[in-house]
């Protein structure tokens, strides 16, 4: 299991990077200035300079990464209910989540700026859990329907 979780770690790791400037791009083009922003500006001031604030804002990506990609060993282990998997899953991607948020200033520094991001976390969250549980059970259905029509055809 712990070796499962380092290679999972290690995957996500420059998937983290990867999907962290993907939204630096989308952010710059939706700004439609011209120019390219890779933080936030209260980064650049919190580090000094800018490159100080990229490449924080990476290895927090490649952590963030990481921390998503080893939790999802939690959805397969099997002698635990849908519900414990769930909540496990929920606490550490939000553990791992929130300080990298706060630090990146990927939210306002107040009560409500946190009460806001954890709300459209766990909106985001929830959402994305429906719409697999529902996958998974379309397939599951059509797993058991292919069972019953092999068994009826014995």
């Amino acid at each position: 299991m712990k070796k499962k979780v380092l290679i999972r770690c290690l995957i996500g790791a420059p998937i983290g990077v990867a999907i962290s400037t993907m939204i630096t791009i989308v952010i710059s083009l939706t700004a439609g200035d011209g120019n390219f922003y890779a933080v936030v500006p209260e980064l650049i001031a919190d580090c000094g300079t800018e490159i100080n604030a990229v490449l924080l804002q990476a290895i927090c990506s490649l952590l963030y990464g990481a921390a998503w990609a080893g939790a999802s060993v939690i959805w397969e282990i099997d002698t635990w209910s849908i519900l414990r998997q769930t909540a496990a899953h929920l606490i550490v991607c939000s553990l791992s989540t929130f300080p990298i948020a706060y630090f990146m200033r990927w939210m306002d520094h107040s009560i409500l700026g946190i009460l806001s991001y954890f709300g459209i976390f766990f909106a985001i969250y929830f959402f994305i859990w429906v719409l697999q549980y529902i996958t998974i059970k379309r397939r599951v259905q059509q797993i058991n329907s292919k069972v019953e029509n092999n068994q009826t055809e014995l």
